[in-house]
């Protein structure tokens, strides 16, 4: 694979001797190779000294030196000491600060620039922002975008068909992942931990409190029933909040489940995210009830669980490391576009404490 990468590099140098300035999806065309490839012997070739990288090609030095010396008219060659990632990530939410100062960490370990944007409403907004990013310079595309992006095939074959790399970041490529690849926490695997742990607690029916829009929530929904199924246990009551069609605020969208747990049907919920739980153990102790006596919860999210008055059991999605090994995979695509298309995905971890209790049989016997 060495000799033949090196021969294609020479291949390379040849076509830029010939020509002057070659355009990359041009010179992947007529040698049969992958944009993504040839943009890498570029680079490769350009940090020896060998080619000058211009945007969307690369030149030979000569070239470059007379197109500086001839007027502004000519655009200047790119010329970078270190590679430069475009980040996409969603708007507001607290959930995704953490995994952009993993990106941030790891960036600056690798001795890379990071350029973030905001996701934008539509995937003609999406295609315009990633368009800049690259037109500018951008490598690769740490990408995160707001989830309901429609039409969804059509939004996977865009980004499949990108020629750049990139990496989705706490997202999940579809059938159409192309040459995608992909760095997200395993939510179906953290929904399990609080449903079996739980259960272990004695619980046999486990209510699932989730947001709508949240991209997580099917994941979570997945994972919980999985768990609920292979435990022998019922599903539900389920309660989905922030639902076009619910509008209501949120403690009339809980009203069933308080009730419900005034009359000791529900025991025990899963609860997506911090935010609604600690309102949720507000609404509980303003009808007399506690938490965990009433009701057990298990939060997911640990952003403020601990911070709740009864701090509350948490899954906690491991953010900053997503972030982290989507800049890590980033920089071993670029070194080197050749090993297998990776999809990694990192476990969260369940925190204890006081929300959740104790086994129902110890708090028998007291």
């Amino acid at each position: 694979m060495r000799v033949l990468t090196e021969e294609r590099r020479e291949a390379i140098l040849r076509m830029v001797e010939r020509r002057g300035t070659i355009k990359v999806k041009e010179a992947a065309a007529e040698m049969g190779v992958s944009a993504v490839t040839l943009r890498q012997d570029v680079r490769d070739l350009a940090g020896r000294g060998l080619v000058v990288r211009v945007h969307g090609g690369a030149m030979s030095p000569a070239a470059a030196q007379q197109a500086t010396s001839s007027g502004p008219a000519v655009p200047r060659p790119a010329v970078r000491q270190g590679h430069v990632l475009g980040l996409v990530v969603p708007p507001g939410s607290y959930y995704y600060p953490e995994i952009i100062r993993g990106v941030q960490d790891a960036a600056r370990t690798h001795g890379v620039r990071v350029v973030l944007t905001v996701s934008g409403e539509t995937l003609a907004d999406n295609k315009e922002q990633v368009r800049r990013l690259v037109a500018s310079g951008a490598d690769g595309l740490l990408l995160m975008p707001r989830a309901g992006l429609e039409p969804a095939g059509e939004a996977e074959e865009w980004l499949s068909g990108l020629d750049v790399p990139v990496v989705l970041v706490d997202r999940r490529a579809g059938a159409q992942a192309g040459r995608l690849e992909q760095v997200a926490s395993d939510h179906a695997f953290g929904a399990g931990l609080a449903v079996r742990h739980l259960a272990a607690l004695g619980h046999e029916r486990i209510a699932l409190v989730a947001r709508v829009e949240s991209p997580n929530t099917p994941l979570i929904r997945e994972g919980y029933a999985a768990a609920c199924a292979a435990l022998g246990l019922p599903t539900g009551p389920e309660h989905h909040i922030g639902s076009a069609d619910e509008p209501a605020p949120f403690e009339e969208q809980l009203a069933e489940l308080v009730r419900a747990v005034e009359a000791g049907e529900v025991r025990a919920a899963l609860v997506h995210n911090d935010l609604d739980a600690v309102t949720l153990v507000g609404l509980l102790q303003a009808r007399g009830l506690g938490v965990p006596d009433d009701l057990a919860i298990v939060t997911y999210d640990d952003e403020v669980a601990e911070l709740s008055d009864v701090p509350l059991t948490a899954v906690a999605p491991p953010k900053r490391a997503v972030g982290e090994w989507a800049v890590d995979l980033m920089m071993r695509r670029l070194a080197d576009a050749t090993p297998p298309l990776a999809e990694l995905l990192l476990r969260p971890e369940l925190r204890v404490r006081a929300s959740s209790g104790a086994p129902l049989e110890a708090a028998e016997r007291k």
